[in-house]
């Protein structure tokens, strides 16, 4: 057994995790059992809701009130009207750039080995959440311009023709006051398309990003710190700020951004770290490695309590981001009645 690292990201080994006396016991087992379960009501609930979704069966005015619906302009489109997509798309670049310079930095100073750790996965995935973003929002700013355009356009054609030049200026004012508001999707609702794949692969990430980063950042602040072992942990700017930097980028996401947050899609969230607990222990099976949570050590007679309690915490992370969510939708839509354009 070694002692501490130099790395302030690497703790102490606690034993050979290559052994089979190390993966043969009671522990594994229920650890096992624990993943099954999340596995399977995951499963579940993607093959009930998403797949129902995808039928090809469904009418279109079924489609409009499923629970995973999406369409292509809730992508890019901000929550209030009257701000102009291109704030969107300013945001999620900034984010993108500090997020991915944050990540260079954090290799460069403690190496690849910091992708151990489920944090520096989260801040990838919302890393790469902000550059999917940013091309899905130009992508959007096009189409807000060329609607706004179209749109201008077919109204003073028809304005051209009223019956006298009072009237047809009066119309021409309007309708660049209208213009300058910007297009509001809800007044066609029929002519709204179906988001893409791509729209849903965002939206997906989107809902995975909001339940690992609640649940990294509290299990660092709430558990790690205070209750275990700090002493194989040196804090430092670093580590404090990829623990913090990438919930601040997605709450500010979440007041400016239109998607929808269907509650069924915590599955994908509790798959992401289904993954990343199988990875940790398909690496640790072949490479006697030091854990970079002590909670995932299964040589503690714990560990079966640790994975039951880890996989407890996903259900109030996921369901605090829903109350931040139902709280975006009461206070925006009291204080810009006018303005608020999010489906609820």
């Amino acid at each position: 057994m070694k002692g501490p690292s130099k790395n302030s990201w690497e703790p102490i080994m606690t034993g050979d995790t290559t052994t089979p006396s190390y993966w043969l016991n009671w522990r594994v087992l229920l650890c096992s059992i624990w993943l099954l379960i999340s596995l399977v009501l995951a499963s579940i609930l993607i093959s009930k809701y998403e797949c129902l979704r995808n039928s090809k069966s469904r009418s279109k005015e079924r489609l409009k009130d499923s629970a995973g619906v999406l369409y292509e302009d809730e992508v890019w489109r901000p929550c209030l009207r009257s701000i102009h997509p291109a704030w969107l798309l300013g945001y999620r670049i900034v984010a993108f750039i500090v997020l991915v310079l944050m990540l260079i930095l954090n290799v460069a100073v403690d190496g690849g080995g910091i992708f151990l750790y489920y944090t520096q996965w989260t801040f990838t995935l919302v890393t790469f959440y902000f550059a999917l973003g940013s091309v899905l929002s130009m992508y959007g700013c096009y189409q807000y311009h060329n609607r706004i355009g179209a749109r201008y356009d077919d109204e003073r054609v028809d304005t051209e023709h009223g019956a006298d030049g009072t009237s047809r200026n009066a119309a021409e004012n309007s309708n660049v006051s209208n213009g300058a508001k910007g297009f509001d999707p809800s007044e066609q609702l029929h002519d709204r398309k179906i988001a893409s794949f791509w729209g849903y692969v965002f939206q997906i990430i989107f809902q995975m990003n909001a339940g690992a980063v609640l649940l990294t950042d509290c299990v660092f602040w709430f558990i790690i710190v205070p209750f275990l072992a700090i002493k194989d942990y040196r804090l430092n700017f670093l580590i404090i700020n990829m623990h913090s930097i990438n919930a601040v980028f997605l709450l500010g996401e979440t007041a400016l951004n239109c998607l929808r947050f269907p509650w069924f899609r915590i599955a994908y969230f509790v798959l992401w770290t289904v993954v990343y607990v199988i990875f940790q222990w398909i690496v640790h099976a072949c490479v006697s490695l030091w854990w970079p949570y002590p909670f995932l050590d299964l040589s503690s007679p714990y560990a079966p309590l640790w994975y039951s309690s880890v996989a407890l915490l996903h259900i109030p992370c996921y369901g605090l981001f829903v109350l931040v969510i139902k709280l975006k939708h009461f206070l925006l839509s009291k204080w810009f009645p006018r303005s608020y354009q999010c489906a609820r």
